[in-house]
Formats: structure tokens, C-alpha cells, sequence
């Protein structure tokens, strides 16, 4: 590979990690703005400019760099308390975090997007803030690199792995200042293998004790290989009116021999290396039968905690020691990054191989060859296995996208005079990558709905006996194969008779006709269809409600909205996790093959004679005591040829509603490759896509949802039908 196309994929590779960085740094510093005095999110925002501007500058992004230099200068004094993190402070570094992904994408593009006039406004606004702008020649923006003695550092060589010796005594009067000690803790501990020991000797008795001062210690013993500017960065707010000491106690050489024993240090070795004792104390104990601990904590030497902090060091060098070899190893087995497409090309072929196993499964049945049949089975586990494992690689958690709306809230609270807080659950729910995709723009429309239609301005609020301070909750979790997001707000609610006559002026209902809640909130999601009396940036044009619509539609998922008025309005969304491949039911009528999402499915059961006939004017069997509205598949598709002797209902589930389709035969359960019908075929939406089956014939996939509105609106279907 050549120079030039060396540097060409170290350029891709730095814009793939801006992108993630820039992600992490506005969610930091949303999460700054609610806890200003978090010294660990000004550090979470200083390292992400610090190494957006290194990088940046290592691959020739040089207006990044050098426009990041000069955010990073600024928050370089809140790092060292100079100055607030105020929220003033937070808006500006918000919109340079714009300004440089503008920056990004107009190198990618080719375009010059980002005008000199914004950068420099930043710039200036943000050194007129820190109090210590400059003369207009040291203000514009430069175009040369930057390359700074820290980004040189960013280059060097990976450090060799160390283990480290950090005793750390907070000052008495930490909690003063609203330090949490644990915090620093937990960050050592992301830095590698950590033992940590308390030190509690000079805790006073409980009558001397004083509640407000801090009397524990800690001894650490950290193994890794970030080197000791990387400790010293974890106690860099703490560490003038801290008793701190870091010291490395030994250097692991991947090239010793690996019967590592014979170098560990015995306990009275690592006592008087620690400074806990002196030689001649150690060999004058030594002259006791006893354990060299017990020895020491007899005659008063040292106390338990100490011997017992020296104890953990020795099994934590030994524990070193013989995993640093498997540890070097494994390094190289760590993530790698992989474009989307590579991706998506592995599932078409996973794909493909599904569907000749299919045929390789109905061939060896055909066949009656019991080896074939062995070799068939063998198949189908494993490209059953390698389906899954490869679903799972495109996995993501929701909680990315959910962290993305806290920007959208924030900016649109303060445009409309609202006062609202985000709060979400179930972050860690996945889907597949493509799915999520899709649901940015629908979410982005129903948060912005719920902020300029659900929550009240504050005085409103008030008055109305509510905080000032309104909600946005959201809310994922599994349910089968699907997932359901419910985005929640404690606002007004939906006002039904606004609805109602805004529905009667378009002519979508009758004045006087009786609908349900669910049916009369549909209209929210028609086309066109608003309630708000002036239209604005945020609504007016009924637009956004449709596209959620739309968009969920695509994704073969459903939307229920419940409102209680005063109290708010939640939205759910059902969406399946993978849009690939689906576990289905296949069914036949007459020569037409049809698959049924399996996750609908309740049950299958015997049309009777007497119900089937739809002369009679009836679409309604009952089962169990309970009518249930169906679909004759032959009579809606026009499919011609003699009915079964014996049909049967395939009963499904959707929004609430169980609703039934008639077919001549129940095959079985079919794993379903999803194939697209194609550009001409756009417009049915009954069928959601096709799958090839094992014998080389098609199948067409029922999009359930769809296929129960357009019997609904079928006057000469089904007068009953569901409604």
C-alpha cells in the first residue's frame, strides 16, 4: 500500500472517530450543564477536543485543529477552575461542536459549508468570555497546522504494561468542596486490572469522630499500560490538597520467560520497598517462628490494613505477571472497525445461504435419504447459528440514538419558553442498525410534537397546579421479536374535540358519528392534519405526524397513542428488531404460496362450513365466545381454482385487535429472508416483500397491518370488519 493510501485510510478512519467523539462531546456537556461541578464530565469534554484537535491536525484537518485549539483553550481554564462551566459557556461550545462536524463534512464533500464569519464569532465570543480576548490578528482563525508538544504525545508508541503503586489520602475536608473519592476510584479502575485497599488506621473512636471529615485512605495497585500521565490525569483536580504518591513498582517485559515465580517478591521484600519498615526491623522478625505478618502486626510495626495492603500487592504482581503474555495476545484480538456495507452485504449472503438450506431440507425429505437428511439437519443448525450471530452483529443499543434527542429538547424547550428535562430507560435495548436508522426522523417528530403541542409554558403549568419544569420520557424495551418505544410527556394531553371538529372540517368523520379514542387520535397521523392555529418552524403544516406515520409503516411496525387530559399523551411504537430475515407462517391458497410474520400469530383453527360463506354478508367467526373479524385471502386476492374442503383461520394480533385470514392450508413455520418486490410494485401495500422457498418458487409476505386497513376501507368487504 502506498503513502498516499496509507494516509487516505487513516483520514477515513480519524472522520469515523470525530464522528463518535463529537457524538460523546455534546452529550457531556448536556449532561455539564445539569452538574456544572462534575469534574469528571470538564475532563470527558477537554480529552474529546483535545484529541479531535491532535488528530485533526496529525491528517491534515488543519481549520480543525486549529479552531478545536481554541475551544480546548477555553476549557482548559475550567479545567483548572478559572472559570464556570456556565451555561452561557455550554451554547457556545455547543455550536463550535457544530461548526467542526460542518468543518468534517465539507472536507469529506468537497464543499466550503462552514463560513470563516461563524468560526471567527465563536472564537471571539468565547475569549471574550474567558476574559482574555485578543488583538483581531491573533483572533482569526489560522489555516496552518497546529501541531502541539500533546498531539506529539498522542503518536507515541503504545505504553509497555506497568504496575503502579498510588497511595491517595483525601484532605479532611473533602466532602467541603463536593468531591466523591469513589468517583476517582472508579476511573482508575477503567484504566486496567486495579486492587484497591482501604487504609482506616487513623479513623477516630466514634465519641471523637467527626461526621463531616473524611479519615480513609487507599492503597492501589493499577496494572496497565496507559503509563503515569493517564494516573496523574484521574487525580488532576484533587491532587494539591491531596497526600498522593504514584510509583511504579515493576515494568512486565513480554519477553521474560514465562515461569514468572522465581521474580515475585516476598511480603518483607515489598514492606521495606513500600518504606513500611526497615531492613534491620524486617530481619530482626524474621528471627520469630511466626508469619511475617502476623510478626509485624504483634510487635506494632505496622498495622492489619497495611500488612493486608501489602499482601493484596503480592498476589496482584503474581496475577500480573502470569496473564500479561495471554493479555498481549488478546490484544490483538480487540474491535475493529467495519464499514456498514460490509455488513450488509454478509446478511444478504447469510441470506442466501438460508434459502438454499431450504432447498438442500425439502430435497433430502423428497429423497428419503437418511444421510442426506443427517447432512441437511447439520446445515440447517448451523446457518440457523451463523443467522443469529450475524443478526447480532448488527446490533446497537438504542440508548446512541436516545442520547441524541437530549440536544433537540434542550433547543427546542428554550425556543418555545419551555422548561423541560429528558429522562429515558431501557437504553440498552438493541436493534438492528438499519432499523434505527429509520427511526431518527419519527422520533425527532414526536418529541417535537410533544414539546409544542404537550407541555405547557411555565406559567401555564403553575397555574394549573404543575411544576414549572415538564417531561419527555423515553422508553425502550424487548417484547418477542419486537420492540416497544414509548416516548411520554406530562403536558396537556390530547384535546379529542379539537380533533373531532378539525376531522369534521376536512371531511375525514361525520359530526355525529361515534368513534373510538384510538380511531379519532388516527387522524393525528393524516396527512395535513393539524390543530395548531399558527404555523410556525415547529408546526402548522401537519407534516411531521404523517411522516412518523410513514416511516413506522416501512419499518412494518404500529403506533397507539393513549392521552389523559391535564396529564399527557404517550406515543408506542412496535417495531421488529431486524428487517433481514423473520421467523414466518407459510401458507397456501390454491397455487399461491403467502408468509404471515410469525410474531403476530396467536393461533390457527378450522373454518367451520357454516361460517364461511361471505354471501351470507357475515365476516365473523366465532371462537370461543368471542367474535373475531376475518379475511378471505381468496376472494381479496381474486385467486381462482376450487376451495379446500376443510379451510382454516390464521388468527393474528395487531393494535389491540385479533383479526383472522382465511387460507386453504397452514404449511408450517418458515424462516423468511425478506427480498424487495421492487420499484413498480411500491404501491402495494399489502404485501411487504417475498421470499424465495426451498422448491425455487415465490412467496409473498403479508404486511398484516396494512392488509386489515384496506379490507377496512373496502365497502363491499366485510360490513362487521373491524371498527
Amino acid at each position: 500500500m502506498s503513502e498516499s493510501q496509507g494516509l487516505d485510510a487513516g483520514r477515513e478512519v480519524f472522520l469515523e472517530e470525530a464522528a463518535e467523539l463529537l457524538e460523546q462531546l455534546e452529550a457531556s456537556l448536556l449532561e455539564l450543564e445539569e452538574s456544572p461541578d462534575d469534574i469528571e464530565l470538564v475532563g470527558s469534554v477537554f480529552r474529546a477536543l483535545h484529541t479531535i484537535k491532535g488528530s485533526g491536525a496529525m491528517f491534515g484537518f488543519d481549520r480543525v485543529s486549529a479552531f478545536t485549539h481554541e475551544v480546548e483553550t477555553v476549557f482548559d481554564q475550567v479545567r483548572s477552575g478559572e472559570m464556570a462551566a456556565s451555561s452561557e459557556l455550554i451554547d457556545l461550545t455547543l455550536g463550535a461542536r457544530d461548526i467542526i462536524r460542518g468543518m468534517l463534512g465539507e472536507a469529506t464533500e468537497g464543499g466550503d459549508d462552514v463560513p470563516e464569519e461563524d468560526a471567527q464569532r465563536i472564537v471571539t465570543a468565547l475569549q471574550d468570555l474567558a476574559g482574555s480576548r485578543k488583538s483581531e490578528a491573533d483572533t482569526s482563525v489560522p489555516t496552518a497546522s497546529i501541531v502541539t508538544e500533546d498531539s506529539a504525545k498522542d503518536n507515541d508508541e503504545p505504553t509497555p504494561l506497568s504496575t503502579w503503586r498510588i497511595r491517595y489520602k483525601p484532605p479532611l475536608d473533602v466532602f467541603a468542596n463536593g468531591t466523591n473519592p469513589c468517583h476517582l476510584l472508579e476511573e482508575l479502575t477503567d484504566l486496567g486490572d486495579c486492587n484497591i485497599v482501604a487504609l482506616n488506621d487513623e479513623i477516630p473512636t466514634l465519641s471523637e469522630l467527626d461526621p463531616e471529615q473524611f479519615h480513609i485512605g487507599w492503597d492501589i495497585l493499577l496494572t496497565t499500560d496507559q503509563g503515569k500521565d493517564a494516573i496523574e490525569d484521574v487525580f488532576i483536580f484533587v491532587d494539591d490538597d491531596s497526600e498522593l504518591k504514584i510509583e511504579v513498582v515493576e515494568h512486565h517485559d513480554s519477553e521474560d520467560d514465562e515461569d514468572t515465580d522465581k521474580q515475585f517478591k516476598r511480603l518483607g521484600d515489598i514492606l521495606v520497598m513500600r518504606g513500611e519498615l526497615t531492613r534491620d526491623q524486617l530481619n530482626e522478625a524474621l528471627g520469630s517462628q511466626k508469619c511475617i505478618g502476623e510478626i509485624l502486626i504483634d510487635k506494632g510495626l505496622l498495622s492489619e490494613s497495611k500488612v493486608s495492603a501489602a499482601l493484596q500487592e503480592q498476589e496482584h504482581l503474581k496475577k500480573a505477571n502470569k496473564t500479561v503474555l495471554t493479555k498481549q495476545k488478546a490484544s490483538t484480538e480487540s474491535s475493529i472497525r467495519v464499514p456498514s456495507s460490509k455488513l450488509d452485504q454478509l446478511v444478504n449472503l447469510v441470506g442466501e445461504l438460508v434459502t438454499v438450506q431450504a432447498r438442500l431440507t425439502q430435497e433430502a425429505d423428497t429423497r428419503k435419504d437418511s444421510e442426506l437428511l443427517f447432512l441437511a439437519e447439520e446445515v440447517e443448525r448451523l446457518s440457523a447459528e451463523l443467522r443469529d450471530n450475524t443478526m447480532n452483529i448488527r446490533m446497537v443499543p438504542i440508548g446512541s440514538t436516545f442520547s441524541k434527542f437530549r440536544r433537540v429538547v434542550r433547543d427546542l424547550s428554550r425556543d418555545l419558553g419551555r422548561q423541560v428535562v429528558m429522562t429515558t430507560a431501557g437504553a440498552e435495548t438493541e436493534l438492528d442498525k438499519t432499523v434505527i436508522e429509520k427511526l431518527n426522523d419519527p422520533m425527532v417528530h414526536l418529541i417535537r410534537n410533544s414539546l409544542d403541542h404537550g407541555v405547557e409554558p411555565p406559567e401555564v403549568r403553575v397555574a394549573e397546579g404543575k411544576d414549572p419544569e415538564g417531561s419527555i420520557h423515553l422508553e425502550a424495551e424487548h417484547s418477542g421479536s419486537h420492540v416497544i418505544i414509548r416516548v411520554t410527556d406530562d403536558g396537556a394531553g390530547i384535546d379529542k374535540e379539537k380533533i373531532r371538529k378539525k376531522a369534521v372540517e376536512r371531511n375525514l368523520m361525520e359530526a355525529d358519528a361515534e368513534i373510538s379514542d384510538q380511531e379519532l387520535y388516527g387522524f393525528i397521523f393524516t396527512a395535513g392534519f393539524s390543530t395548531a392555529t399558527v404555523v410556525s418552524s415547529v408546526s402548522g403544516r401537519g407534516v411531521g405526524m404523517d411522516v412518523v406515520r410513514t416511516n413506522i409503516e416501512e419499518l412494518r411496525g404500529s403506533i397507539d397513542v393513549k392521552s389523559s387530559k391535564g396529564k399527557g399523551t404517550t406515543v408506542t411504537l412496535k417495531i421488529p428488531l431486524t428487517l433481514a430475515i423473520i421467523e414466518g407462517l407459510l401458507t397456501r391458497v390454491g397455487d399461491e404460496r403467502y408468509v404471515l410474520p410469525l410474531s403476530s400469530v396467536e393461533e390457527c383453527v378450522e373454518l367451520e362450513e357454516e361460517d364461511a360463506g361471505a354471501e351470507r354478508g357475515r365476516n365473523l367467526v366465532s371462537l370461543r365466545g368471542e367474535l373475531v373479524p376475518y379475511v378471505h385471502l381468496r376472494r381479496h386476492f381474486n385467486i381462482h381454482g376450487e376451495r379446500s374442503e376443510m379451510e382454516q383461520i390464521v388468527v393474528t394480533r395487531m393494535d389491540g385487535h385479533r383479526v383472522g385470514f382465511v387460507v386453504d392450508e397452514v404449511i408450517g413455520q418458515h424462516q423468511t429472508v425478506i427480498k424487495n418486490l421492487g420499484y413498480l410494485y411500491r404501491d402495494i401495500k399489502e404485501i411487504s416483500g417475498a421470499t424465495i422457498l426451498g422448491d425455487g418458487t415465490l412467496a409473498l409476505i403479508i404486511d398484516v397491518s396494512s392488509l386489515i386497513e384496506e379490507t377496512r376501507d373496502k365497502e363491499t368487504e366485510s360490513v362487521d370488519m373491524i371498527g
